[in-house]
């Protein structure tokens, strides 16, 4: 059993070596798309996990999580290997949706088993400091990866995919040795259907703690999902060489990497109340810093982003762990993954038609006043609710 927590963070850094990630828009434009149809595109992979999500956490809960990350890898495989051979916007959804189903099926099952690992192992209250070290290792793995991602570009904008299609196929034989922990399982005498609404029943109803730190986590972690998809064009506007694209990223995601192995010691420092209030009040500010002051200068700014999502992952997933039981446990982190991804969808599309009718400027000033909005309405139901 103690083998599983090495092996998940080899596991992450296999998975997060994006190598086209520092090209990804770029990769695009090159393929005749714009802006829009990349905020499209993006939107039409949140709807694809939103469908699939929660069904493949309660399939985890049910059925062992190693089988569902298991299953997450062979499509991830897949997406991948039809991405390498995608040239229009049809074949990009095509691939977005093998790579939404790769995700859906890890994404809650990985959490799951890395807490219920450390509860057979009764070492739970290591979990933020467990949590944030993966969290790094994966931004680590994708900064190497937008070096060499950056380098294999300059050959062609479509070498990385072909190199990403076999680093996928590798992880499989890693995640086939994963054990499963000891737990208390979902009853699966329950009608498949109505186990998984009472489940969001309870997670965005029953408990208003978990609701509020559901929809709180995922509005920060849209925040910065958006951003993700601006920096490429953030850089072409400030003027930044091609070939500095890939150190950038990379630089961007080493960032990440510091402040989530720090999480925990950062959490301990401001409190729970100053930790939850500072996360979407710094994404709110980078918002509009970035709309303002658009030069080379100014490329610090987009560090503010990656300390808020280096925080939000390890310490909000601790919070919603220790009050939701091992049965329901990937079902739950599904649903929070969902809720984000429902919100992307919604905002994505919008933003990037602003930025393509107005400009990068005033997409970055919706988002500024959206989240700062949102942010503000579900501190106040985070506090009335005595989360805060």
């Amino acid at each position: 059993m103690h083998s599983n927590i090495p092996k998940l963070y080899v596991i992450q850094a296999f998975r997060w070596f994006l190598l086209l990630m520092p090209v990804f828009v770029l990769f695009y434009e090159e393929n005749r798309l714009g802006l829009q149809d990349i905020f499209i595109i993006q939107a039409f992979y949140s709807v694809c996990v939103i469908c699939i999500e929660i069904p493949s956490g309660y399939f985890g809960d049910l059925l062992g999580r190693k089988h569902s990350i298991l299953i997450g890898s062979f499509f991830a495989s897949a997406g991948f290997s039809y991405y390498s051979i995608s040239y229009t916007f049809y074949d990009f959804l095509i691939a977005q949706f093998l790579l939404a189903i790769g995700a859906s099926f890890v994404s809650g099952s990985d959490i799951a088993l890395l807490y219920d690992t450390l509860i057979q192992l009764e070492r739970e209250g290591e979990y933020q400091r467990v949590a944030g070290k993966l969290a790094s290792i994966s931004n680590f793995s994708e900064g190497i990866a937008g070096l060499a991602g950056g380098a294999l570009a300059v050959i062609s904008l479509r070498t990385p995919l072909y190199v990403q299609t076999v680093l996928t196929i590798l992880v499989i034989p890693i995640v086939a040795t994963l054990k499963e922990p000891d737990r208390t399982k979902a009853d699966g005498s329950e009608n498949s259907f109505k186990a998984i609404l009472r489940i969001v029943r309870y997670a965005l109803h029953g408990h208003a703690e978990v609701k509020w730190l559901i929809l709180y986590s995922s509005l920060v972690g849209t925040a910065t999902l958006t951003i993700v998809w601006f920096v490429q064009p953030y850089l072409k506007v400030v003027g930044m060489p091609l070939s500095l694209f890939g150190v950038s990223w990379a630089a961007l995601q080493f960032s990440i990497g510091v402040f989530a192995i720090n999480a925990y010691r950062i959490e301990t420092a401001l409190g729970r109340k100053a930790s939850l209030i500072a996360l979407i009040i710094l994404a709110s500010a980078g918002f509009f810093l970035l709309s303002h002051f658009q030069a080379m200068w100014a490329l610090p700014f987009l560090f503010i982003f990656y300390l808020v999502r280096g925080i939000n992952g390890p310490v909000l997933n601790d919070y919603i762990n220790r009050v939701v039981e091992s049965d329901i446990r990937a079902t739950v982190l599904s649903v929070k993954s969902l809720v984000g991804r429902l919100m992307f969808t919604i905002l994505g599309p919008i933003v990037g038609w602003v930025n393509d009718t107005y400009s990068l400027s005033d997409a970055f000033l919706v988002c500024g006043f959206t989240f700062l909005g949102f942010g503000l309405v579900f501190l106040h139901f985070l506090h009335r609710n005595k989360v805060l």
